[in-house]
């Protein structure tokens, strides 16, 4: 018999496997208008970005709770008996790949599909538990966090499906945010040629969509709960392993009911984005040190300011915006009215 355990981690983690319609050059202006410096897009009114509360609204992912990271590779110098890692793999998965089926730590997506593609009738529940912990796993490796190749699956998850009970006790949702700004940075730099394709489904904006009922009828409870909602306004740290993130959402106040004044100086991160997970047995926790305490203390970082009826920039961030924002992608020469220009003679 299927465990409650199995099905509730199943399906909250399953929603992510919603089809969206995807209006590809909705999803190209936008990404034009992205700035890696801050974060956001860059539109002629102002600023907007993806937040938690996105990510939380249109995944279904908690928010609150521990941050994603650890360790890439020799797992054994930090896991409990100090196990080599594919040992501890055969133990929560029942099997091991054969080899080559494996790239360094990562497994074809295909093993995992042939292998677990469907759970028997009879199973016990351990049997169960391999199947939910495969599929956990498929569900991280190819939805929420799927790196460029599309078609592999790095063990990095067994940390987090060993014990499936406190599954729910990380922030899935600040984590699928981080990588997604990181693969937004990457996709805006003009010299990256491939990059995962990533959270186009979030790619939709209006100052604030979820407020309808209609909306909050269909969202998943746990997503409301005020701990979660709290950090949707947030200054802080988004983790995923090696990738840190800003959540910078003092520039964009309206979306969450406010107005928005003159913005602070972005903070500089750009060190960061060189920080790609590679060398060996790095634990994160340890050498991003600073990050991590900035998302322990987050609930210091909310952001308190007033909800009107009627959220938008302020006249003095509209002033300023004319003068410092990224309001156009052409440059001024060419956004003059083409009827001032003669037409040449030739042309007729």
């Amino acid at each position: 018999m299927r465990s409650y355990l199995a099905e509730r981690y199943v399906d909250d983690l399953s929603c992510c496997l919603w089809l969206f319609r995807l209006d590809e050059a909705l999803v190209s202006a936008f990404v034009e208008r992205w700035r890696p410096e801050t974060h956001t897009f860059h539109m002629p009114f102002g600023e907007c970005t993806i937040t938690l509360q996105d990510v939380a609204y249109q995944l279904g992912l908690p928010v609150d709770g521990r941050y994603v990271s650890g360790c890439l590779s020799e797992f054994h110098i930090y896991i409990e008996g100090g196990r080599p890692a594919w040992v501890w793999f055969q133990e929560l998965l029942g099997v091991i790949p054969l080899p080559s089926q494996v790239q360094k730590y990562a497994v074809n997506c295909s093993w995992f599909q042939e292998t677990f593609g469907e759970c028997p009738e009879d199973a016990d529940d351990e049997t169960m538990r391999r199947y939910v912990r495969a599929y956990i796993m498929m569900l991280l490796g190819t939805q929420l966090f799927a790196d460029k190749s599309g078609n592999r699956i790095h063990i990095r998850w067994l940390p987090y499906v060993a014990r499936l009970e406190e599954l729910g006790t990380y922030s899935w949702g600040s984590a699928t945010l981080a990588w997604l700004y990181r693969c937004m940075c990457r996709v805006a730099n003009r010299h990256v040629v491939n990059c995962p394709d990533k959270g186009e489904f979030l790619l939709q904006f209006l100052w604030m969509p979820y407020s309808t009922p209609d909306v909050l009828q269909v969202v998943h409870p746990e997503v409301l709960e005020p701990r979660h909602m709290a950090l949707w306004r947030s200054v802080t740290a988004l983790i995923y392993f090696a990738v840190i993130e800003w959540h910078q959402i003092d520039r964009v106040l309206p979306q969450f009911g406010g107005v928005q004044p003159i913005p602070h100086p972005a903070l500089n991160i750009d060190f960061l984005m060189s920080k790609d997970g590679r060398g060996g047995d790095r634990w994160f926790p340890s050498t991003l040190q600073r990050w991590h305490l900035l998302w322990d203390s987050r609930q210091d970082s909310v952001l308190r300011f007033d909800v009107v009826g009627d959220p938008g920039p302020s006249h003095a961030f509209l002033d300023w915006w004319r003068q410092h924002g990224k309001r156009f992608l052409s440059p001024e020469s060419q956004l003059g009215d083409p009827r001032a220009v003669p037409i040449p003679l030739e042309a007729s």
